[in-house]
């Protein structure tokens, strides 16, 4: 039986979608978690892990600020414990335009969150789980990081340098017992997927062979197990979890499936 019992869970975003999702999964596991985020609404998926049994701790941090992680961790550890499971699931869109109108300062900020953000907290927390001799890291990418998508480079750039960070933390920590593992979600039921016009979210779902949206508890399923020791040989690998939209030949961020 799959069972996280007596392990300390990191998540960045989780005051919503699929973060606020995995927060809750692990917690039924019998995690205890621990949440950055800049969205106070963090607090409310706290108070729903604590429903659950278990003790959680938020700390206000801006994942791209090194230090601030570095602060962060140090504080909910000395309140919970050493983290065992880093899920870094925080992301953002900016920029929603094509290259050339895009705006730098926007691709900074994607670059910041999305790429820096799970850099920070793998620096900060992997260096203990190896020490320790057993860790998790569980990095949310995205479908797009594999087929991009139209008019946000900045979002598909980033999440596929995810997929290299992914990689060579695998590498570096090899033999530690720290695995480290990317999800790439598809078209997912999160609150901004279910807010897209509706001409727009039908021709996404037209791409799903499985012929819905995914669920964000199905994600955190897999988050789960890549977390628990039944994942212990699964190391460097990225796994889509989209219904089958990659096997379509139209793929997911293509101009003619998706322009608006």
């Amino acid at each position: 039986m799959m069972r996280l019992d007596g392990k300390t869970a990191l998540i960045t975003g989780a005051s919503r979608g699929l973060g606020r999702a995995a927060a809750n999964y692990l917690a039924e596991l019998g995690a205890d978690i621990a949440i950055l985020d800049v969205d106070e609404q963090a607090a409310a998926t706290v108070e729903e892990v604590r429903a659950l049994g278990r003790k959680a701790a938020y700390r206000h941090a801006d994942v791209a600020d090194n230090q601030a992680v570095r602060d962060a961790v140090a504080s909910v550890e000395e309140e919970l414990a050493p983290i065992d499971i880093l899920v870094n699931n925080a992301g953002i869109v900016k920029n929603i335009a094509p290259i050339s109108r895009m705006s730098p300062d926007a691709w900074q900020k994607e670059l910041g969150v999305n790429l820096s953000g799970p850099f920070n907290l793998i620096q900060a927390i992997a260096p203990g789980m190896a020490e320790r001799g057993w860790g998790r890291i569980v990095n949310i990418s995205s479908a797009a990081a594999r087929g991009g998508l139209y008019n946000q480079a900045g979002y598909a750039a980033t999440k596929a340098g995810v997929l290299g960070l992914t990689q060579n933390v695998t590498l570096e920590f090899a033999g530690s017992g720290i695995t480290c593992n990317a999800i790439l979600p598809g078209v997912i039921g999160t609150e901004n997927v279910m807010a897209m016009p509706q001409e727009i979210f039908d021709q996404a779902v037209r791409l799903v062979p499985t012929g819905r949206v995914g669920d964000p508890r199905e994600v955190a399923h897999l988050i789960a197990f890549l977390c628990s020791d039944l994942a212990g040989y699964i190391n460097g690998v990225d796994i889509l979890i989209d219904g089958g939209a990659a096997l379509n030949t139209v793929v997911l961020g293509s101009r003619k499936a998706l322009k608006s």
